[in-house]
């Protein structure tokens, strides 16, 4: 592996361990704490694709007429991680993509699924994203984390992109997370089994496979301009600083609810 890519896991390891201890895990007991912590991650799991896409975007040809466009292993590297993320198989063998899978499993779980339509709704019609977020009344969090990736996919540096979805979405979902999910799976498989499905999917595609394509990705991507490098650890930094900012959201909604009861 590329000696820059190493360095840039050594120092956004400290902020990697953040999010894997982060207390929101361990507040979550029953049902409607997950319901919380669904109803914030959403946008990060509907953002992910917005970034995978300008990222196929910016390095494949997506318009007429069609040119071989750019290197022809990180075109292959791009569209094999699309086709993973946007037509995976759910439980019944049915092609969707996770952020499809993820929704089925709110609306399994009872999480409320109309602020995320609603957004996506107002998205289509042309609404801005400020009025996007405001008619749907998205997390203040949530809409921090999705205004920084579209920071990011609109500053137009593929590089920079890769670095976000390479580093930044490494979706570090502890042991303890699982055992948790594990046994409300038990106890109320109506409920959360189709969300225990989208954790094992999610990490036996993108938690292995498609990481290495990633870091692939971004070696290429990074590797002809030391600058870029520095530019990539930045990035990096921030969207894991983001997504401690949205843990820390949802961690405070599932405490505030439980000092209520």
């Amino acid at each position: 592996m590329h000696p820059n890519i190493l360095k840039i896991q050594q120092n956004i390891e400290p902020l990697r361990q953040q999010i894997i201890s982060h207390k929101v895990y361990s507040a979550i007991s029953e049902l409607e704490d997950l319901q919380i912590f669904m109803e914030h991650h959403i946008y990060a799991v509907w953002d992910f694709m917005s970034l995978l896409k300008a990222l196929q975007i910016n390095l494949t040809c997506t318009t007429l007429p069609w040119f071989p466009v750019g290197d022809a292993i990180t075109r292959q590297l791009i569209n094999e991680i699309v086709a993973g993320e946007e037509s995976d198989v759910d439980a019944n063998g049915t092609v969707k993509s996770h952020f499809e899978l993820y929704l089925d499993a709110m609306e399994q779980c009872g999480a409320k699924v109309t602020p995320i339509n609603q957004f996506l709704r107002s998205l289509q019609k042309g609404r801005s994203f400020e009025m996007a977020f405001e008619l749907a009344q998205v997390p203040q969090a949530a809409r921090d984390f999705v205004n920084s990736t579209f920071e990011t996919i609109n500053g137009g540096e593929t590089h920079l992109q890769a670095a976000s979805f390479t580093f930044g979405r490494e979706d570090l979902i502890p042991n303890m997370f699982f055992s948790m999910v594990n046994d409300l799976n038990s106890t109320q498989p109506d409920k959360v089994s189709v969300f225990k499905y989208y954790l094992e999917r999610h990490i036996e595609v993108d938690g292995d496979h498609h990481s290495h394509l990633a870091l692939s990705m971004t070696e290429k991507l990074c590797e002809k301009d030391e600058n870029f490098w520095v530019k990539a650890e930045e990035t990096a930094k921030k969207s894991l600083q983001k997504r401690i900012d949205l843990w820390d959201a949802a961690y405070a909604e599932i405490v505030g609810k439980k000092a209520l009861i």
